[in-house]
């Protein structure tokens, strides 16, 4: 199988950001994520980019003016002049105003909004936007930590070139500002595997949610409960994604691997190892469809580190040490600094096999009502988001008398020919060397 182009986004500010005192939402966490990425050598096999930021008029093609304007307007200093509105957008504990908010959308919506064109473009076969999947955000509404739903804005522009989007959610809380967004209608696919019941956020994902009007039958809910581990979990998530590929067979995929469904996260309860997490990326990677993948959830910092480093290691299809590199951040990973730490469960397992086997019987029923990969009539395709990003028009001719600019540097990959990363690059064996 010959390698996949990944595209990896990454804005070095987009990290910097800070919830505030308390908040389990930790952007910082994304800067520990590429520090390990760079310090395994990851980067070499990825054409790597500072991302698009999204502006307001992007956003504004899933969410109201209103609330995009609010969201760029409001302000820790100017919060007391805004207090009528707060309420209104579903603003404050959980998702708090904080310094620099509509910068930190713009990041993590315009990487994932250029992952999307860079797919359809065929200038990668993955993209990935470790700073995306902020899945609960409404079109009138911050929810859950997210303020801006990139995952509704990559499908969008994903839409203009494929028939069919499928949508897969594998955080510990289900995907309702996905599902909510394109609930009527068959373009997109939406499958979600989470925690579901005794009043878990967000509430929504019961198995009956299955789509309304055009979209009947096109959302896909697994309500699972607590303490699920890797072989429970795995023995659900591929057959109903093996199903839903039969009958929906699309054409572009977008995965959000929240890593809140790791064993002792700080809001989750379910009980996956890195190991377990990572098959289900490789399982979806090894389809052979364009795929997006983001983030999403995780409040246990040095495990979504150790996840989404994993899984960008399959997704470039590179074999990495369980032994942590040296970075900065080495004393997060104390006192083992490994990649796969055991796993301690502090919960039982409380999903029966019967349980399971009777949650994918009723998905793949729903599924069959489905009409077989639904088709759009022939339309002419809408431009692009920004055009000019993918032609280069936007950038002057590089001076043949400089050091290549910092974004040619990035978007090189090194071929694997190139360099020799053993102990003895360069030596000459000795005599007597066996």
């Amino acid at each position: 199988m010959s390698k996949k182009v990944v595209a990896y986004f990454y804005n070095p500010d987009v990290g910097n950001f800070h919830y505030g005192p308390g908040h389990p939402m930790k952007p910082h966490r994304l800067s520990v994520i590429h520090s390990l990425v760079l310090n395994y050598g990851l980067y070499k096999k990825m054409q790597i980019y500072r991302p698009y930021r999204a502006s307001a008029h992007d956003m504004c093609r899933f969410h109201s003016d209103e609330y995009i304007e609010f969201l760029q307007r409001v302000t820790p200093q100017n919060l007391q002049g805004f207090t009528k509105y707060l309420s209104h957008f579903n603003v404050g504990d959980d998702c708090p105003v904080f310094e620099g908010l509509f910068d930190f959308c713009s990041m993590y919506t315009g990487a994932s909004l250029e992952g999307a064109m860079k797919l359809n473009n065929g200038c990668c076969d993955i993209a990935i936007n470790w700073s995306g999947g902020l899945h609960h955000a409404k079109k009138f509404e911050a929810s859950g930590f997210c303020y801006v739903n990139d995952i509704v804005i990559g499908i969008l522009e994903l839409l203009k070139y494929h028939a069919r989007v499928l949508y897969i959610d594998i955080d510990v809380h289900h995907g309702d500002g996905v599902q909510e967004a394109f609930y009527l209608t068959d373009r997109v696919m939406t499958v979600s595997f989470h925690k579901y019941g005794n009043y878990f956020f967000p509430g929504t994902g019961d198995m009956y949610e299955v789509g309304a009007e055009s979209g009947r039958y096109y959302s896909v809910n697994v309500p699972l409960k607590e303490g699920i581990d890797d072989n429970s979990y795995l023995s659900v998530f591929k057959p109903v994604i093996s199903s839903v590929m039969e009958f929906y067979r699309p054409t572009a995929i977008v995965l959000q691997c929240g890593a809140d469904s790791l064993a002792n996260d700080r809001l989750g309860c379910f009980s996956l190892s890195t190991k377990g997490h990572g098959e289900c990326v490789k399982f979806v990677r090894d389809l052979g469809v364009p795929l997006l993948t983001v983030g999403g959830g995780g409040y246990t910092l040095r495990n979504v580190a150790r996840c989404w480093t994993y899984e960008t290691s399959l997704l470039v299809d590179e074999n990495i040490s369980n032994e942590l590199p040296y970075t900065e951040y080495l004393e997060y990973f104390a006192p083992d600094f490994t990649l796969h730490p055991d796993v301690v469960t502090r919960q039982e397992n409380a999903n029966s096999k019967q349980y399971l086997e009777a949650i994918t019987k009723q998905v793949y029923d729903n599924l069959k009502m489905c009409q077989h990969s639904p088709s759009v009539q022939m339309q002419d395709i809408p431009d692009d988001a920004f055009p000019s990003l993918l032609d280069g028009s936007h950038e002057p001719e590089p001076d043949p008398d400089t050091r290549l600019p910092t974004a040619e540097e990035d978007r090189r990959i090194e071929p694997d020919n190139e360099f020799y990363d053993g102990e003895k690059d360069q030596d000459k064996s000795e005599p007597g060397d066996s």
